[in-house]
């Protein structure tokens, strides 16, 4: 059978690194306040020549480094990103040409927090079938463009960078063979007004600031999040047993907490970014991935699992034998 076997990882962040005491100085808030509450201590803050599209790029030459495959080999490019460029074209089509690939299927996909899983699992889909052979699978964000920066209980939370990894379709054995086992998806279109963006073309002709209701979001994160890991690992025929490390969405340390002791497994299975990169969207879970392959901890063969819950709300996760 053919599966999506990842070669290579990689990530980039800003250069600006912000200090909870840095966000002491322009909002009424405190680093104490801020780290009892989510866990985070820094995050990356864009700059001026930066965009989505910059960070993506410098990640995906970091993750193709790491697989040892030039950028010509691609065929296929899914951005993830609530936070493109331009409203359109596509901002995986600029970073298509910010690698001098000069033709491959490159296209975004919009899931905000879940939006890399989302795109993992349109990519494995396209690279079974056997038309793709190589895909870049990203996800990068800005969000500090959407933020109201006077609205304490949302400017803390947010950061900006990205993730990639390479997937390549390989033969692989049913039973032990590497690249990703299982992927599950779900979207509640309900919950709408519990997390969005209050503009868009169509609606305001903005962009719109990010709101958030926090406790009830929080509240459905832990149930989410949970079942779906459970709902994944039934796909690929495992337990929790089986699992060596959870990649989850970095949203808050006590959401993690929460979730890794609703499924009985140990905190120390578990990465976590959260404190030095805050919520980066469809960028936390490559990026937290990439950091746990760097330090050697995700290592071949492993069983990893990658989860994610954002606004719409949207929800998945992904069993992959690294």
């Amino acid at each position: 059978m053919i599966r999506s076997v990842v070669l290579g990882t990689g990530s980039a962040l800003p250069e600006r690194r912000v200090s909870n005491a840095d966000l002491e100085q322009q909002l009424d808030t405190s680093d104490a306040w801020i780290v009892e509450r989510t866990g985070i201590r820094f995050r990356h803050i864009a700059g001026p020549h930066e965009t989505t599209a910059t960070l993506a790029a410098d990640a995906c030459r970091a993750a193709l480094n790491s697989a040892g495959v030039a950028a010509a080999d691609i065929d296929l490019i899914v951005l993830a990103t609530a936070t493109p460029d331009q409203t359109f074209p596509a901002t995986a089509t600029k970073v298509q040409a910010m690698l001098g690939i000069d033709d491959c299927v490159a296209f975004d996909v919009a899931a905000v927090c879940s939006g890399f899983l989302y795109a993992v699992q349109v990519a494995d889909s396209m690279l079974r079938t056997g038309v793709h052979r190589r895909a870049l699978v990203i996800g990068a964000e800005t969000f500090s463009r959407i933020l109201d920066w006077e609205d304490r209980t949302t400017a803390v939370l947010f950061g900006d960078g990205a993730g990639a990894i390479v997937l390549e379709g390989q033969e692989s054995d049913a039973a032990t063979g590497r690249g990703i086992l299982a992927t599950k998806l779900h979207a509640d279109g309900r919950h709408n007004d519990l997390l969005y963006v209050d503009g868009g073309p169509s609606t305001t002709g903005t962009v719109g600031k990010l709101r958030m209701k926090g406790r009830e979001v929080f509240r459905h994160a832990v149930v989410n999040l949970a079942a779906v890991l459970e709902e994944t690992l039934v796909i690929a025929g495992l337990t929790s047993a089986d699992v060596d490390w959870v990649v989850p969405h970095q949203a808050n340390a006590r959401i993690l907490d929460a979730t890794s002791r609703k499924l009985g497994l140990s905190p120390d299975k578990i990465v976590v970014t959260v404190d030095r990169h805050a919520n980066t969207s469809a960028a936390s879970v490559p990026l937290a991935l990439d950091v746990a392959v760097r330090d050697g901890r995700v290592r071949q063969g492993e069983i990893v699992v990658l989860e994610a819950m954002g606004g719409g709300f949207t929800w998945g996760a992904a069993v992959v034998r690294f």
